[in-house]
């Protein structure tokens, strides 16, 4: 390296420099569903644990109740989700996607895999799955919860 060549760059910032790159990418393909990505990870959470509370949601996302409240009250209004008492305890509601969220799943889906396949475009399946696992292996040692965007606790 001579004195004229950049220092070089570590994996974290490779990392940060690609983490920011797909995530404002996929914001603006997810904004064809017109949809942003906290409402679409607020989806998943629901498709995936049909029938939480508000509460468990706010929870596993890692976010204040009162933002969450507000995700689920646009999302309601839109028609994509609904509330209804929880049977066991009247004070919760459990929140479930409705027939057309269901449909909308599809959609994100869709998008998504769409998104992984432009942002790893220069790599084969095998190189695409060791990634993946490398990845997986960094982001658990780190305490990351499976699925879920760390930008939910900074929600406002």
């Amino acid at each position: 390296m001579t004195s004229s060549d950049p220092p070089p760059v570590g994996s974290a910032f490779l990392l940060t420099q690609l983490g920011t790159h797909a995530a404002q990418a996929f914001a603006a393909r997810i904004g064809e569903l017109d949809l942003t990505p906290p409402q679409t990870g607020l989806l998943r959470a629901i498709a995936g644990a049909p029938g939480s509370s508000q509460q468990a949601l706010a929870e596993l996302l890692g976010t204040p109740a009162t933002r969450l409240v507000a995700l689920v009250d646009g999302l309601e209004q839109r028609g994509l989700v609904e509330r209804r008492r929880n049977p066991t305890d009247r004070r919760l509601h459990a929140v479930h996607l409705t027939d057309a969220g269901t449909a909308l799943m599809a959609d994100i889906g869709r998008v998504a895999r769409q998104h992984d396949d432009a942002v790893l475009a220069a790599l084969d399946g095998d190189e695409k799955a060791r990634l993946r696992e490398l990845l997986a292996k960094v982001a658990a040692d780190q305490g990351l919860t499976p699925g879920v965007h760390p930008g939910y606790k900074n929600l406002r």
